[in-house]
């Protein structure tokens, strides 16, 4: 270790490790610099994670909660003592980590950020409130500035003041006129017409009035202000801040207000204006209609139609024509009878149907129609019938659905749709009348953030507003800056939270903690560049050095090669997986790493290693093309994507290009309805084409394989059913009469009742964190003693769901129905996780290459289409390589396979690209390229073709 690395006292300057053996480490000891920016790299379960997470950053974490009273221990989440000897140079820690974030639909990035509680308070402050219905500016009035106003009058003009005293309320109001005449009032003016109130008044008790009090009446005159200004306080008084100046001879009405009111006398519901008043998830502020949320599942009319150059005959109504032959008939006769009372014919194609018509089929028709079919004895019998519409008829459907397939067959007509009230905009329309630079808040929410910067530092104030807004504008700015900073100026303020990636909403916390402005703490995070074009690695590089430069420890786990070069240490963790890793094979400079052969990452930093440009592209077939038209959903600008049949493709562009909404929301969820028989609800598109070249998709992201550790790669891959039967077909089994049931840990029988197959107990600590002890009847096993005495090969089902999958791959080797699974698991660089290990500590990308290796072992005719999100997630470019190498086999093997990637390693060996941008947000959503890779990295108009182009005339070092 360099000197820089230690004080003069000998290690005050770094963070020492002592015996570390969390998980597979392998007892490891080393010294990491304080203060400087550390990579940890390695193989996909190599320990690098361990090391970094479940040691460093969970006894930091420890001992900063120690250090409190075990009162403030109750309200704090707590993590146990990791498995090391000793961790020594340690600060407060904060891990970054790719959670995911609040699924709530009331969270935005806003509220994330709280950038919206700033916005709310501008608004609050400087905000011009507007009349939502005439759009004039609507302000609060003095008596003094209502006196003036009056005073403008041309001399002699006769006016009379009125107060408002009930507005439009049911009642006879007896008390009201009696009160009025005791305080000495002569008239009154009622629903229009003056009454005098000797008269006593008699007012029809279920009728709604309105009401006002003649406070005065008066003419225009210099000498009028006292009695006028006198006049004016009673009547604002009786009014609750609102009066009426009626003038007389032309019949105007001004209405002026203490508070808030519209100049054109149009109903005006703000009554203050607080930062409260612009909260979606406060009854000040949500629009009553969708309560803050902005819409509602209701059925949407696109998802009814099916290709709109098809005719009601040739069943252009999705739900009608796809039900059964008997209903099919039914609605057939229905429509039959629409046809003949409104004069269109059945064979016209429903673009070219009139708009009246169109809205009879979808929305019902108010009269009855004739229906003729066949009577019992062959006879036609005819008779009127309501003729529904097919929205009603979906929407009622829905509701009364009994059982879960009538319930998926019409929830998947069922979307989000936006509030006809708030359009979406989640806040009432008097709130969305303030403006600020000629913005509701809802407007600058939709802003993308850098244009949201741009609009903040543009604001033209007057001086008293510049001087109430100066704060809260250098605080909007900063935190903008700071997600600008991180590679998010694509994103709105206005987006859903639970529509975030985990890599963006780790941006979002790192940007946090930029803003924060801490010094001597100890930052940990996991894989930051996930989802990231690499056009914004510099400006997230540039992030982590700045927490850096401020006094903080940043340990990042990478497999980055631009951050790699930009870091001040990198700690290789390897040299393979699970048992085969959990040691130091470098701690050191990146100088120190190039020079080390027994490293991986040295290998493909320097070149020593690569992963190849195929030496030729798989050529396209005439006519096998899968088509996609008119893609709309989010800010995809009316898309036409083209992926060829049999060929590996990589759909690119930057962060919120529309990369997921074009391929996951749209492509994804037609091709599982059409191939799969799903049930999904597509994102808005006009038609896609080719699917006749396809038995079916199967789409793998990285959503967990289970939400409990009950589930495992066994348990998904299905192999756990192969391998209980191998263990009931056994002699002792059979003697016993144990069936395949008698070896699972979910069901009563074979498992431990104490624990029911958990293998351990939670004991609540109240204070203290929960503390998970080994089941003591069954010791861990989850099994009770008579299972687990019934042994294949010498070992028990529970000594089996513990082996490391490599060396499941070989005990099981002459059992091809079973090795076939480890295989392709062991193939894909998961040998290192054991059998039984539970879903819930897996990783998204380990998660995401289990549900790949179950794929792969299942044998298909070569017509499947695979749809794969970002798969290099958390892989060294080992693993990178071993994934490209068996994607190419599935391909190899007829099938088509399409890959979200931002890996340049990966592109290059695609044999179509298809590129979207030119930006993220509104200013992407379109193709600026398509073609081989050699061909988008001559398109200039592409960033990625930018970046692909020096990786495709970088001469390749072996696969080794």
């Amino acid at each position: 270790m360099p000197p820089s690395v230690r004080s003069s006292s000998g290690r005050a300057d770094v963070i020492s490790i002592q015996g570390a053996r969390t998980h597979n480490l392998q007892n490891v000891s080393l010294d990491i610099p304080r203060n400087q920016l550390v990579v940890f790299t390695g193989l996909s379960g190599s320990g690098k994670s361990s090391l970094a997470f479940d040691t460093i950053f969970a006894e930091g974490q420890r001992r900063y909660v120690e250090s409190l009273s075990s009162y403030a221990r109750m309200f704090l989440g707590q993590v146990g003592r990791p498995d090391v000897d000793s961790v020594t140079g340690l600060s407060p820690a904060v891990a970054i980590d790719q959670k995911s974030t609040s699924r709530n639909p009331r969270s935005t990035v806003g509220t994330l950020t709280e950038i919206y509680d700033h916005l709310r308070l501008l608004w609050a402050r400087v905000g011009v409130p507007h009349c939502p219905t005439c759009g004039e500016p609507v302000v609060a009035q003095s008596v003094q500035g209502i006196a003036d106003e009056l005073m403008k009058l041309p001399e002699g003009t006769k006016f009379q003041l009125l107060a408002p005293v009930v507005a439009g309320k049911k009642g006879e109001f007896a008390d009201l006129f009696a009160r009025l005449e005791a305080d000495g009032f002569a008239r009154v003016v009622i629903d229009g017409e003056m009454v005098a109130l000797s008269s006593s008044p008699q007012l029809k008790k279920q009728q709604k009035h309105d009401i006002s009090v003649v406070v005065d009446r008066l003419a225009a005159g210099p000498r009028l202000l006292r009695r006028l200004t006198d006049s004016l306080e009673t009547a604002l008084r009786l009014g609750e801040g609102v009066v009426v100046a009626d003038l007389v001879d032309s019949g105007e009405q001004r209405r002026f207000s203490q508070s808030m009111a519209c100049p054109g006398q149009h109903p005006f519901g703000l009554s203050e204006i607080e930062p409260r008043t612009f909260s979606f998830n406060a009854p000040y502020g949500a629009c009553p209609g969708c309560d803050g949320l902005g819409a509602y599942t209701a059925v949407d009319p696109e998802l009814m139609i099916g290709d709109p150059k098809l005719s009601l005959a040739e069943g252009v109504i999705v739900p009608w024509a796809t039900g059964s032959k008997q209903a099919g008939e039914y609605f057939g006769r229905l429509l039959s009878g629409l046809a003949e009372q409104m004069g269109f014919s059945m064979d016209q194609p429903w673009e070219k149907l009139p708009v009246a018509v169109r809205r009879a089929v979808l929305h019902g028709h108010t009269e009855k129609v004739a229906v003729e079919h066949q009577g019992r004895r062959g006879r036609k019998v005819r008779y009127a019938a309501r003729f529904e519409g097919v929205i009603p008829f979906v929407d009622r459907k829905a509701k009364e659905a009994q059982t879960t397939a009538q319930r998926s067959r019409y929830t998947a007509y069922l979307a989000e749709i936006a509030c006809p009230d708030c359009h979406g905009r989640r806040l009432r329309p008097e709130v969305l009348a303030v403006q600020v630079g000629g913005l509701n808040i809802a407007e600058a929410t939709d802003l993308s953030l850098s244009e949201l910067r741009q609009f903040v530092d543009g604001l033209l104030l007057n001086n008293s507003q510049r001087k109430i807004a100066r704060e809260v504008r250098r605080e909007i700015d900063g935190r903008l800056r700071f997600l600008l900073d991180v590679g998010l100026d694509y994103l709105t303020l206005s987006r859903p939270a639970g529509s975030l990636s985990g890599g963006e909403a780790q941006r979002i916390r790192l940007a946090t903690q930029i803003g924060a402005g801490l010094s001597g703490v100890l930052y940990v995070l996991d894989e930051p560049s996930i989802g990231l074009h690499p056009r914004d690695n510099d400006r997230l590089i540039a992030s982590l050095l700045r927490l850096r430069n401020d006094g903080n420890s940043v340990l990042v786990v990478e497999h980055d090669e631009d951050t790699m070069r930009a870091a001040d240490w990198i700690v290789d963790v390897g040299p393979g997986s699970g048992a085969g890793g959990g040691r130091i094979v470098h701690n050191g400079t990146l100088a120190e790493l190039a020079e080390n052969t027994g490293s991986l990452t040295g290998d493909y930093l320097t070149g020593r290693r690569g992963i190849p440009v195929p030496p030729v592209r798989r050529a396209q077939q005439d006519g096998r093309v899968l088509r996609l038209e008119g893609a709309r959903g989010n800010n995809l600008k009316n898309v036409d994507l083209r992926i060829p049949v049999g060929l590996f493709t990589a759909v690119t562009g930057v962060s919120g290009s529309g990369k997921s909404t074009l391929i996951n929301e749209t492509l994804y969820k037609v091709l599982a309805n059409a191939l799969n028989g799903a049930q999904l609800s597509p994102a808005r598109h006009r038609k896609v084409h080719g699917l006749e070249h396809f038995d079916k998709v199967v789409h793998i992201d990285q959503s967990p394989i289970g939400r409990t550790p009950r589930s495992n790669p066994a348990t998904y891959t299905g192999v756990f059913d192969r391998i209980r039967a191998l263990f009931a077909s056994t002699q002792d089994a059979k003697i016993r009469g144990y069936q395949p049931g008698r070896f699972s840990f979910n069901v009563k029988g074979g498992r431990c009742e104490a624990c029911q197959g958990e293998g351990s107990i939670k004991v609540e600590m109240n204070f203290l964190p929960d503390t998970y002890v080994d089941c003591e009847a069954c010791e861990g096993s989850r099994y009770n003693r008579e299972t687990l005495e019934v042994r294949f090969k010498g070992l028990s089902i529970a000594d089996v769901l513990k082996l490391p999958i490599s060396e499941a791959t070989t005990f099981f080797a002459s059992h091809t129905l079973i090795s076939r699974y480890m295989k392709a698991l062991d193939e894909i660089g998961l040998g290192y996780v054991a059998l039984g290990q539970g879903a819930t500590t897996l990783s998204g990308g380990e998660a995401q290459r289990v549900k790949l290796a179950t794929e792969l072992q299942r044998r298909t005719r070569g017509r499947n289409i695979y749809i794969l999100d970002e798969p290099t997630t958390g892989l060294h470019d080992e693993d990178v390589r071993r994934l490209v190498e068996l994607l190419q086999q599935l391909v190899e093997h007829g099938n088509t396979v399409v890959v979200i990637e931002h890996n340049l390693d990966v592109i290059k060996t695609a044999d179509w690209v298809v590129d979207l941008g030119p930006e993220g947000g509104e200013g992407g959503g379109t193709i600026i390229a398509a073609g081989t890779p050699e061909e988008v990295a001559a398109d200039r108009a592409s960033i990625t073709g930018r970046h692909l182009s020096p990786v495709l005339r970088t001469v390749d070092a072996p696969a080794v």
